[in-house]
């Protein structure tokens, strides 16, 4: 892919400007072309790849997701090839939009490119193609969801349609029950659930913000920007620490094939004037992600986007994943609807927080801890409180990283009780200055509370496990190894465990069993024994105001910075007599 040259003055960390944005949108969408069908109504990429909807979907997909490309870039001469595509797809072309069908997915982004680009295509369409048109979309008014982000796809589509006077009663209908769906999945500090149970990941930004923060600006419905926008506004204070030094986004969840569409919720703060984020660190954080990426092989030799993460890479691939799939990188691109003359475009590139300052930082609605480092650009992020066993294990890791990625044998970042390595059913006990907690069930009846205390890039691990039979062994593993081999990993055992860098064991005792290991990944070239960072103390002791409690364990976490911190774990018999661990914290 041609690019302009670096702009040093402008952009002194990534280079990037709205030039090269724009050379990367261009240079995007005529590599695809040549993968039109005759009648530019389905875009049919190489390779055997097919998603579980099918090739005619998956077809359709390539259609959508780089007609949504266009209409960012607002290019008048692509669009043209789109509406000739437009007008055939709807004339028996496209597979109707069904209950829970891919289709319902693609028209979403259809709507929304013609509601942006409404003077260059819908407005230039004859009467009977937009009358098609409107019907083959009128089928996502009506069309069962999944409970999840899907439920915003009838939000899109009934926002053009009442817009363009097209069934305004069920348009609005759609619009009404979509947003309120989400409501029951809105955690509080700008985190959404992507549907029930707690799966967070960047669906948040790329979805459940998306869709009706846009709905709300581009209706000029002032009550929903406020609300919506407010909401976005908040997820973007964490939102922004999710991106390393490099510009990678974390290696967590699921669709990572999207990868820069990640920049999707840090350009629409800006365009609705809704982010906390100075101009220039926002286009610090979406420059560097775009390069991250373009450096790394996410465009072949055809100039087409491969299904992975750096290159080809089914690793990251979930059975909807089809060869047009990639290309909702195209959200990516929402910051060309900025005018040149945007301070996001004019300003200076400002630093990310991941390059500013060492930071830890709890965040309240996945219950996660964020981890950075300022000298290695590096970001850690501490699960406990997100999970959906569909797609493990890109979710229910104890934690993630902007350079490492989820390892199978052995399993990174991980406890295995006996022969038990599953986390399902995660319990949030909260996150707060330096450290998050959780408890899980495991399927044996026995049950792990976990604990993370981190500064710097040192982190504290504490796992109680209680209800497991004497003599069960538990191991326990902490980072695999970084994508690119510059960066290293420690584990040390510091209670109840031994081992080496790649695995510790235990073994459980009678009673509750405390075990603790300090990890690390870091990127410095020789960084100080963990002994000269920080020192671990656990105490044996009795609770007495606890009815019927067993000994407690005392964890006492001395930082070479001067702070100190105080856990105490302990477990509870219940009235049925069965065993409910717990755990305080309180400050020295």
């Amino acid at each position: 892919m041609y690019l302009p040259a670096p702009d040093a003055a402008l952009s002194p960390r990534t280079g990037y400007t709205r030039t090269h944005w724009q050379a990367a949108a261009d240079a995007l969408l005529a590599s695809v072309e040549p993968y039109a069908t005759e009648d530019r109504a389905l875009y049919h990429f190489p390779g055997s790849r097919e998603s579980w909807s099918g090739r005619l979907s998956d077809g359709l997909e390539g259609y959508a997701r780089t007609l949504l490309l266009a209409a960012f870039r607002r290019d008048e001469t692509a669009l043209e090839r789109y509406a000739t595509g437009l007008a055939a797809g709807v004339s028996g072309v496209w597979p109707r939009i069904e209950d829970r069908s891919q289709p319902l997915v693609e028209a979403a982004s259809i709507a929304l490119a013609l509601r942006l680009t409404r003077p260059l295509l819908w407005d230039r369409l004859d009467d009977g193609v937009q009358q098609r048109v409107a019907d083959w979309l009128a089928d996502a008014l009506t069309a069962a969801a999944w409970p999840c982000n899907w439920e915003l796809f009838p939000v899109t589509v009934g926002g053009f349609l009442e817009e363009v006077g097209h069934e305004a009663g069920a348009s609005r209908k759609a619009i009404d029950r979509g947003l309120e769906r989400i409501e029951q999945w809105y955690v509080g500090d700008g985190w959404y659930t992507d549907g029930p149970g707690r799966a967070f990941d960047y669906y948040n930004g790329w979805a459940m913000h998306l869709y009706p923060v846009l709905h709300a600006w581009l209706a000029d419905d002032r009550d929903l920007l406020s609300l919506y926008g407010g909401r976005l506004q908040t997820h973007l204070a964490d939102y922004a620490r999710l991106f390393g030094g490099d510009g990678a986004p974390l290696h967590q969840g699921r669709s990572l094939t999207y990868r820069f569409a990640t920049t999707a919720p840090l350009w629409l703060g800006a365009l609705t004037d809704h982010t906390p984020l100075p101009p220039g660190e926002t286009r610090r954080l979406a420059s560097g992600a775009l390069k991250y990426f373009l450096e790394r092989d996410a465009v072949d030799d055809q100039g087409l986007l491969t299904l992975g993460w750096h290159g080809p890479d089914e690793s990251v691939l979930q059975g909807y994943s089809g060869p047009a799939s990639p290309y909702w990188a195209s959200k990516g691109f929402l910051g060309l609807l900025l005018p040149s003359d945007h301070p996001v475009w004019t300003a200076q590139e400002e630093a990310g927080p991941a390059e500013r300052q060492n930071e830890v930082t709890p965040v309240a609605g996945p219950n996660w801890l964020l981890q950075s480092t300022s000298s290695d650009g590096l970001v850690r992020l501490h699960n406990h409180g997100s999970e959906d066993v569909r797609y493990d294990p890109f979710y229910t890791r104890f934690a993630y990283s902007t350079v490492t990625r989820p390892r199978s044998s052995p399993p990174d970042n991980s406890v295995t009780v006996g022969d038990d390595s599953s986390r399902e059913g995660i319990v949030p006990l909260g996150a707060g200055e330096g450290w998050a907690a959780s408890r899980h069930a495991l399927s044996s009846g026995a049950e792990l509370t976990s604990l993370v205390v981190a500064e710097g890039a040192v982190e504290v691990r504490a796992h109680l496990v209680s209800g497991a039979a004497p003599g069960t062994a538990v191991h326990v593993t902490g980072w695999g190894p970084a994508e690119d081999g510059n960066e290293r990993t420690d584990l040390a055992g510091v209670y109840g465990l031994t081992g080496d860098d790649s695995r510790l064991s235990g073994t459980v005792g009678h009673g509750p069993t405390l075990f603790v290991a300090l990890a690390r990944l870091t990127a410095e070239h020789n960084p100080p024994p963990f002994g000269d960072l920080v020192s671990v103390e656990v105490r044996r002791a009795t609770v007495d105001d606890i009815h019927d409690a067993h000994d407690a364990h005392d964890l006492t976490v001395r930082w070479a910075s001067g702070s100190e911190q105080y856990f105490r774990f302990g477990c509870t018999a219940s009235d049925q007599g069965a065993a409910t661990s717990w755990w305080s914290v309180a400050p020295r």
